[in-house]
C-alpha cells in the first residue's frame, strides 16, 4: 500500500479503507470500529469514544441499521442510497471522501458509516462529549443581570448568544485554528452594524495563525493585536457573560468564541469599557455617575498612590500637613529600611499573595490572604520592618485595585513604574512616567479605531456613557456604531 496522508482518497474496498484509517489514526486506543453486514453488503461504523453520545448513536444509527437487516439483498449503490435517504436520520449530516475529512469529522463527534463498494462515507453528527454545565460568572459579578456564564463548549456558547439575539442578522462564522488541534473558532457579529473593513481585517489576522495548536485565547492575542509586546493595555477584551457580549455586538463590535475557553474575546476593546458594568443600567443616573467616579478614583489610587506617597515623603515633605508629617516621621524612624525599599518589598509581597490566592483552591486561597494580610503584616509592623502609615497606603492601594479586575495586570506593572519613578526622581519622575503611560495608551488603535475613543477623539454624544450612563430611551435613539468611534 502506498504512503497515506490526509489527501488520500477512500478505497471502494471496505477492508482497505479500514486498514488505511487504522494506520492513519495510529491505531489509537479510543478509535471504535464496528463491523456488520446489511442486505448482504459489508459495512462498518467508525467513531471515537468519548466524542459521541452512546444513547443517541444507538437511537439514530444502530437501531435504524438493524431494522434493515432482514430485508432483501441489495447492491452497494442501492444500500448507500437507502442509508442516506431512509435510515440515517440526523440534522447534521455530510459525506467524507478523504482520510483528512474522515479525521476532521470523527474527532468532531461524527459517526462514519462505510459500505463495501462505495468510495465515500456517510457522516452523522452525534456529538456527545462531556461539557461543563452553564454556571454563574466568577470574575464579572453583577447583581441585577443574568447569572449565566460561558462554558468551554463553543456550540453551547453560540446558543447562549443566539438565545438573546434572535435576529437573522446575527452571524457566526467558524474558522479552524491550529494545524494539529483544529480548534473551532467562531466569529460573531451583526450584519449591518459591524464595520466591514474591521471584519475583513480581523478574519485576515485569524487566518494568518500558523500555530500547531490553539488551546486558548492567549494563543490568538499576539495575532489579533499588532505590536502587542509594546502596548500596556490590550486592544482585545474578554468577557465571560453572554449578555455583555450581546451588548457589544449590538454596538457593532466583533466577538470571538474559542472552543475550550469559558469566555469570549471582544474586538475592539476601548479603555472606557474597563470602567463599565451592566449593572450601571439598572441604577439611577446619579448613582451610575457616582460609581464611575469611584472606579476612576480607584484606578488612580491603585496605579499612582504608592509612587506619589514615596515621592511626597522623600522629595517634597513640605506638601504634607505638619501633624501628618510628624506622624510619618515617627513611623519611619522606628523602621530599619528606607521608605523606598519598604514600598518595593511590600508591593512585591502583595503580588505574591495575590498570585497565590488565584492559583490555589478557593478555600486555601482565602486562608493565604488572611495569613498574609493579618499575620505577616501585623508581625512586620510590630517588628519594625515596615511602618504603620505604609501599611495603610498598601491596604488602600490593594483594595482599589480589586475594583477594576479588567486592568489587574496593567495596574500591577504601572504601580511598580510609579514607585520606581517616585523613588528615584520624585514628582518629576512621576510626571514623566504619567506622560509616557498616557502616550502609550493614546497610540493604541485596532483597525483604525482609537483605544481612547470617545474621549480622544472627542465624541460628544458618546461621552455620557463614559461619565455615567444613558437611559434606555436615549440608547434607543442613539444609532452609533463602532465605525463612528474613528
Amino acid at each position: 500500500m502506498n504512503e497515506i496522508n490526509e489527501h488520500t482518497p477512500l478505497s471502494p474496498k471496505l477492508s482497505e479503507t479500514l486498514v488505511m484509517i487504522t494506520k492513519f489514526f495510529g491505531n489509537t486506543a479510543d478509535l471504535s470500529v464496528m463491523r456488520f453486514t446489511l442486505r448482504g453488503v459489508k459495512c462498518a461504523a467508525v467513531s471515537v469514544e468519548g466524542m459521541v453520545s452512546s444513547e443517541i448513536v444507538g437511537e439514530l444509527v444502530y437501531k435504524p441499521l438493524m431494522s434493515l437487516e432482514n430485508e432483501t439483498t441489495a447492491t452497494p449503490t442501492e444500500l448507500k442510497k437507502l442509508l442516506t435517504e431512509n435510515a440515517l436520520m440526523s440534522s447534521d449530516r455530510t459525506a467524507a471522501r478523504t482520510l483528512g475529512s474522515c479525521a476532521e469529522l470523527v474527532f468532531a463527534g461524527f459517526v462514519l458509516v462505510f459500505t463495501d463498494g462505495a468510495d465515500s462515507a456517510e457522516a452523522v453528527g452525534i456529538q456527545g462529549y462531556p461539557t461543563k454545565a452553564v454556571a454563574e460568572p466568577t470574575a464579572e459579578n453583577d447583581l441585577l443581570s443574568s447569572q449565566e456564564a460561558f462554558t468551554e463548549a463553543v456550540r453551547t456558547n453560540i446558543s447562549l448568544v443566539r438565545r438573546r439575539l434572535r435576529t437573522p442578522k446575527l452571524r457566526f462564522e467558524l474558522i479552524k485554528c491550529g494545524k494539529l488541534s483544529g480548534t473551532e473558532t467562531a466569529i460573531a457579529y451583526i450584519e449591518g452594524k459591524t464595520d466591514p473593513k474591521m471584519l475583513r481585517e480581523l478574519k485576515k489576522r485569524l487566518k494568518s495563525v500558523e500555530l500547531d495548536s490553539v488551546l486558548g485565547p492567549a494563543f490568538l492575542l499576539p495575532f489579533l493585536e499588532k505590536q502587542s509586546d509594546k502596548l500596556l493595555f490590550s486592544e482585545v477584551g474578554t468577557t465571560e457573560r453572554p449578555d455583555m457580549l450581546c451588548a457589544d455586538l449590538i454596538q457593532g463590535r466583533i466577538g470571538i468564541l474559542i472552543d475550550g475557553a469559558p469566555f469570549a474575546l471582544v474586538c475592539p476593546y476601548l479603555f472606557a469599557q474597563g470602567f463599565e458594568s451592566i449593572d450601571d443600567y439598572a441604577a439611577k443616573t446619579y448613582f451610575a455617575v457616582f460609581l464611575k467616579f469611584i472606579r476612576c478614583l480607584s484606578f488612580l489610587l491603585a496605579a499612582a498612590f504608592p509612587g506619589v506617597y514615596v515621592a511626597a515623603v522623600n522629595f517634597a515633605p513640605e506638601m504634607l500637613n505638619m501633624k501628618l508629617l510628624l506622624s510619618l516621621a515617627a513611623g519611619e524612624r522606628s523602621t530599619m529600611l528606607s521608605l523606598f525599599t519598604e514600598m518595593l518589598i511590600v508591593m512585591l509581597l502583595l503580588e505574591v499573595l495575590r498570585e497565590a490566592s488565584i492559583r490555589l483552591p478557593h478555600a486555601i486561597g482565602t486562608a493565604v490572604s488572611i495569613a498574609g494580610g493579618l499575620i505577616i503584616g501585623d508581625a512586620a509592623v510590630k517588628s519594625g520592618l515596615i511602618s504603620s502609615p505604609l501599611m495603610i497606603v498598601v491596604g488602600i492601594t490593594a483594595t482599589a485595585s480589586y475594583v477594576l479586575p479588567a486592568f489587574a495586570q496593567q495596574l500591577s506593572f504601572i504601580r511598580l513604574m510609579f514607585i520606581l519613578a517616585g523613588g528615584f526622581a520624585g514628582f518629576f519622575g512621576i510626571s514623566v512616567c504619567a506622560v509616557m503611560i498616557t502616550a502609550n495608551i493614546c497610540s493604541q488603535s485596532l483597525a483604525g479605531i482609537p483605544y481612547t475613543s470617545p474621549l480622544s477623539p472627542f465624541r460628544k454624544k458618546r461621552i455620557m456613557n463614559v461619565t455615567g450612563r444613558k437611559n434606555f430611551a436615549a440608547l434607543a435613539r442613539d444609532k452609533t456604531t463602532v465605525s463612528e468611534f474613528r
